[in-house]
């Protein structure tokens, strides 16, 4: 709750203060992301111990699960950084991100989609 009560304060002080301060108003947005983002991190390493106790309880093996939590922090940088660069005005920049994103995502999954594959085509043999 506290990160919410932070975003909403520092998009209210922006506004404010972006008419007289543009690039004041984006510092103040970066920062409070930082905080907001640093402030879950605690979370997120609880959620990366589960998904490995939830990985080793399933049996798979590191390889197939590696490729989806790096996709998944693909896709938050990606949208961070897109909107990032939308709130400095750089709509070009914003979809040049997020293409990137989509290509390194896609680069990311291509040993996974690589084992299923060779899985598959195992067991059709």
């Amino acid at each position: 709750m506290r990160a919410a009560a932070v975003a909403v304060a520092a998009a209210l002080c922006a506004s404010v203060v972006r008419r007289g301060a543009p690039e004041i108003a984006l510092v103040l947005i970066l920062a409070a992301g930082a905080w907001v983002l640093l402030s879950i991190l605690e979370s997120l390493e609880a959620i990366t111990v589960l998904m490995e106790e939830l990985a080793q309880l399933a049996g798979l093996d590191q390889t197939v699960v590696e490729p989806v939590f790096k996709t998944v922090v693909l896709s938050i940088l990606t949208k961070l950084t897109s909107e990032i660069c939308r709130s400095a005005g750089e709509g070009g920049l914003a979809a040049a991100v997020e293409t990137a994103g989509t290509v390194l995502a896609l680069a990311v999954t291509l040993p996974l989609v690589h084992g299923v594959l060779t899985l598959m085509g195992e067991m059709l043999l």
